[in-house]
């Protein structure tokens, strides 16, 4: 595929995404694993059908992406917020720092590795992929304790990274005295560094908060693009860390706008789209050959960061008495790696390739495993810690594919005609010509159950019955979806916890017009039929869409 054009690349990735999305929900995997999967099926370590040329051609458009992540990350911590934070997890996170830089460099050491190699990944294990970890936490729309808290510390562990490797590598250098300058001279120019990148970060921060003050909400979505693409532009040219100009940029906006959500409204749209392309090229940059080439050093460095990430926050959220889900599932979270210890082991091979290289191979091909198994422990910790909505725990669609076939079918037919259809086209059909058989859900079914059939349905509204199989109420899936989905309490819960008033129902010889009517003034996507005669036993429902689908094809039989 050497002479296809970028642009069918693109489009060949994020149709293969789409599929991949499609296939997560209904395996209960999160997007951003599939997404990677993806990418790896379609680079060079399997299909090869991506030139390698064309995702350098768009690497601009991934640091884009990254720099969209990292600046809803800051926009999360206003003041106030960090100081609720930081007085539960600063504690946990300097742990959390110590015991995986720890456990890496002693680990490595009694491997075999030189100090300075042990040191420098040491640094590299603090770590944690921003973009994924995120992303992950939006896709499930989860909140809590444990997300609120891994939002800080993803931010602590990539700034600490950075600072330390600087300083790690300088202390390296000046051990080994290969400084070409002073270390005071070097270590002015990593303060520096350091430093303006924070100052770039607030500067364009402020330019955003008053831009977005000063002008109308249709010109937002140019201001903020201009200004991102710019600071992204200086921080390349003049080789500045860009993430910690962009994780300072979102906390500017956070405490200078009175439009910090809307700001990040008017740009999910555009980094939603940029974050799907950034993980299926960077899936196509995953190399199992070097994965392989990581060989026993690998394996002892995925080893022990797994364990000091687990063991940091553990120790320090029991030794600070911190509620038990963020005890156990807190450092679950953080496992995902890959921007930042990349970008930081380039760096090391540009400086010392004799060093810097083994480095490379480890980070490259530990990154393999992190960032497919990452997503995966921070979905489970979730779960876990009752974080996630139902809606994002369990995979529900509304209709089949051949029921959205004919859907489009009606909507076409109904486009070519000149006037709506009118309740009158269906006079003579009954609700019983309408009717869609289903026996409900008991009151007394357990959670599990209740999970089940929402599953198997395809409606979003779900009868339940007693043991005459008279309706008691319904189910209603919107209402639902955004209770939290806490195992904890999964088997206290039965149906008629969950049952909301029954508005309206209909019977077997009533016409469909009623069914029509009743549709017109309410929301749910099916009403239940019941018998006229006591106990009113369920016969079934009448969807929206049957009811709709008889108007379209009746009228057109009547012309």
């Amino acid at each position: 595929m050497g002479d296809i054009h970028i642009t069918s690349t693109i489009g060949l990735l994020l149709a293969a995404c789409l599929g991949a999305g499609v296939l997560a929900d209904l395996v209960h995997c999160p997007k951003v694993t599939a997404y990677l999967l993806v990418g790896l099926l379609v680079g060079p370590s399997a299909l090869d059908l991506v030139p390698s040329d064309h995702v350098t051609v768009v690497e601009p458009l991934l640091k884009l992406a990254m720099a969209l992540v990292l600046f809803n990350l800051g926009c999360e911590f206003t003041f106030s917020k960090v100081r609720r934070v930081a007085a539960h997890c600063l504690m946990i996170s300097a742990g959390e720092i110590f015991l995986t830089l720890s456990f890496v460099f002693v680990g490595l050491l009694l491997f075999g590795s030189s100090s300075s190699m042990a040191l420098l990944l040491g640094c590299l294990a603090i770590a944690t992929a921003p973009a994924t970890t995120i992303l992950v936490l939006k896709e499930f729309r989860s909140e809590g304790p444990v997300t609120e808290s891994t939002g800080f510390l993803v931010a602590m562990n990539n700034f600490a990274c950075i600072v330390l490797f600087e300083f790690a590598f300088l202390a390296i250098e000046y051990s080994q005295g290969t400084l070409e300058v002073g270390l005071g001279g070097e270590l002015f120019k990593v303060v520096t560094n350091i430093a303006g990148s924070i100052v770039l970060g607030i500067i364009a921060g402020l330019f955003v908060s008053y831009g977005c003050g000063f002008l109308s909400m249709k010109r937002w979505l140019v201001l903020l693009v201009a200004a991102i693409t710019f600071l992204l532009g200086i921080n390349e040219s003049f080789d500045v860390p860009y993430m910690l100009s962009f994780l300072m940029m979102g906390v500017t906006v956070a405490n200078t706008s009175d439009y910090k959500q809307k700001i990040v409204d008017e740009l999910d749209h555009l980094s939603g789209l940029l974050a799907v392309l950034f993980f299926v090229a960077h899936g196509t940059e995953l190399d199992l050959g070097a994965f392989i080439t990581a060989g026993k050093l690998g394996a002892v460095y995925i080893v022990f960061r797994i364990l000091g990430k687990w063991i940091g926050v553990y120790s320090t959220a029991k030794l600070t008495r911190q509620p038990r889900e963020l005890r156990y599932w807190g450092g679950a979270c953080l496992f995902a790696q890959a921007g930042a210890a990349i970008a930081l082991s380039t760096i090391a091979v540009g400086r010392n390739e004799t060093l810097g290289k083994p480095i490379q191979d480890i980070i490259l091909g530990s990154v393999v495993l992190f960032e497919i198994i990452g997503p995966l422990f921070i979905r489970k910790s979730l779960l876990q810690t009752g974080e996630v909505p139902l809606a994002q725990a369990i995979h529900h669609t509304s209709r089949t594919p051949m029921e959205q076939l004919r859907n489009v079918v009606d909507r076409f037919r109904s486009a070519l005609r000149r006037s709506e259809p009118t309740p009158s086209a269906i006079s003579k059909v009954k609700v019983s010509d309408l009717l869609r058989k289903t026996k409900g859900i008991h009151q007394s079914a357990d959670f599990d159950q209740v999970v089940d059939h929402i599953e198997h349905s395809h409606d979003n509204t779900y009868p339940v019955v007693d043991d005459r199989l008279s309706v008691v109420g319904v189910i209603r899936y919107p209402l639902l979806s955004d209770v939290l989905f806490d195992h904890s309490a999964a088997k206290l819960v039965r149906a008629e916890d969950l049952v909301s008033d029954l508005q309206s129902c209909l019977h077997l010889d009533d016409p469909a017009t009623k069914a029509f009517e009743l549709f017109q003034g309410e929301t749910d996507d099916c009403i239940p039929v019941v018998s006229k005669s006591s106990p009113h036993e369920l016969k079934g429902v009448v969807r929206r869409s049957d009811v709709m689908h008889a108007l379209i094809t009746q009228r057109r039989k009547k012309s």
